[in-house]
């Protein structure tokens, strides 16, 4: 296996410039941040950056927990990759890594410097320190599910080789370590926006909803009137529960968890 390592201090713009590495390289797989990254999808690990602080995000990045690592080192078995890309801070930092993973020693060591320049490197510095923005190279809709209560901008990329232009995705995301921009959401809030599915369909009332959210996501428990005659009542049930769902998610960024709806009664519709 050919190990590549792209080099450079927090904040210089390293996870941006992954992709572009990577592909200048061939390199279809890419070990950032407690991530294993295989053609922009992840397929083991978890985000140094969802660690409650840096310390224990450091540990993260670098696999100092042994579960994690070994699944990220199972995954690595599987799939047998000719090459890989390990970001890092320092030299010293990609070798524990790939020391951690079973992996050799980097052969190809790449500096930020080398592909950055003075211009972009200070604009990833700003990102970083006034607005807490760390990238990871995966689209978002690929992590969604690893950052519960955060809302995740998607980042376009482009990528030109050989006379062909192709279009990626990258993510941004506030860490929980760095508690700029984190997003606190009440569960008024979410009481509302159920009342608000509820008005798409044939239900005629909400008459109550229990709201609990947690760090992993939000579970919903609603009592509703529906409206008589209409569609069968499982179904009137099933858009009620699915509208609510991509209400929620699509305006919060929050996962729904579960949402249980129960028939308190039914109101009959007057010809």
């Amino acid at each position: 296996m050919e190990v590549f390592a792209l080099i450079g201090e927090s904040g210089t713009g390293k996870s941006y410039k992954s992709i572009l590495v990577a592909d200048n390289n061939g390199i279809d797989t890419i070990i950032d941040d407690g991530l294993l990254i295989k053609d922009g999808k992840k397929l083991a690990g978890s985000s140094a950056k969802r660690e409650l602080t840096s310390i224990q995000a450091v540990k993260r990045a670098i696999f100092m927990y042994k579960d994690h690592a070994q699944e990220v080192k199972d995954k690595l078995k599987e799939i047998n990759p000719d090459k890989i890309l390990i970001l890092g801070t320092s030299q010293r930092m990609v070798e524990k890594i790939a020391s951690a993973l079973d992996l050799p020693k980097p052969q190809h060591l790449i500096f930020i410097e080398d592909i950055s320049s003075e211009i972009e490197i200070l604009k990833a510095r700003k990102m970083r320190r006034d607005f807490g923005k760390h990238v990871i190279p995966v689209p978002t809709i690929e992590i969604k599910k690893d950052f519960p209560n955060y809302l995740i901008d998607p980042l376009k990329f482009f990528l030109k080789k050989k006379g062909k232009k192709s279009v990626g995705e990258k993510s941004i995301v506030r860490p929980r370590f760095n508690m700029i921009g984190k997003l606190i959401i009440s569960e008024n809030v979410i009481e509302q926006l159920v009342k608000a599915s509820a008005a798409q369909t044939k239900i005629k009332q909400v008459l109550k909803t229990n709201v609990e959210i947690g760090e992993e996501g939000v579970n919903i428990d609603t009592e509703i009137i529906l409206g008589y005659p209409g569609k069968n009542l499982k179904l009137v049930g099933q858009d009620f529960q699915q509208k609510t769902i991509e209400l929620v998610e699509n305006l919060t960024g929050l996962d729904v968890l579960k949402i249980d709806v129960r028939i308190k009664g039914l109101q009959i519709e007057k010809k």
